[in-house]
């Protein structure tokens, strides 16, 4: 008599913040079929990033999110876009300002790559806008802004914090859009760097479609059964 597996849910994407390709692969063969999609971010890109994503892409069957957060100008983001959507990325990040967003879809057009456009990142408070000479307005008051305005640029979601997602959900031009949150911890978890958290079950039922987790999981002496954990709780929602 078998047993199936449990569906793997997409819904958690888990971030191979390691230092090079192999140690990634090597994490993605500890999870095995207990994760679908992965999250590559820009410490990885000298360390073989892209090549891994496209060996777990093509190889492995896994989605990818390609964590990149470009900025620059529209001419540069169009071009930086339309190389890396040839690796048949799924989702790619952007700074949320507009004028990038815009450029972002135009590197995008004809690919099935979503752009994800960034607010604010889950690392800072107020005290963090302030040195960077942001705007008045609490962290909240600022993602929802920049959510909106991205969403208007033709942003196919955005990055927030949990803490955010059901007033990004709330928006009126927010529908069909995504929602990705990372400072996701599981109960009980470290918070390492992030200010902004809140577990799976909360950020997924504040209107998150993924959510985003890194060292809960690959920290852990067994990261197929922390990932398995979290994949639990989001099946009983």
């Amino acid at each position: 008599m078998t047993t199936d597996t449990p569906k793997t849910s997409d819904k958690l994407i888990v971030a191979l913040d390691v230092p090079n390709a192999v140690a990634g692969l090597d994490l993605a063969g500890k999870i095995g079929d207990a994760v679908s999609f992965y999250k590559i971010g820009l410490g990885m890109l000298t360390g073989g990033g892209l090549a891994l994503a496209n060996e777990l892409k093509q190889e492995h069957g896994k989605r990818i999110f390609l964590d990149m957060k470009l900025f620059d100008i529209g001419a540069t983001v169009e071009a930086a876009v339309r190389g890396l959507v040839q690796f048949d990325i799924d989702f790619l990040t952007v700074h949320g300002d507009p004028h990038v967003v815009r450029a972002a879809k135009d590197g995008a057009a004809g690919s099935g790559t979503k752009i994800l456009g960034v607010t604010i990142l889950t690392s800072l408070d107020r005290t963090d806008l302030d040195d960077g000479l942001m705007v008045p307005g609490t962290p909240r008051e600022l993602v929802i802004e920049r959510a909106a305005r991205a969403f208007d640029a033709g942003a196919d979601g955005i990055i927030c914090s949990p803490q955010e997602a059901a007033d990004v959900r709330a928006l009126s031009n927010s529908a069909g859009r995504l929602i990705v949150t990372p400072g996701v911890r599981p109960t009980g978890a470290a918070l390492g760097d992030q200010k902004r958290v809140a577990t799976p079950a909360s950020a997924i039922g504040d209107g998150a479609d993924h959510i985003v987790v890194g060292r809960p999981v690959w920290q852990t002496e067994n990261p197929r059964l922390a990932a398995q954990t979290i994949q639990d709780e989001i099946r009983a929602l």
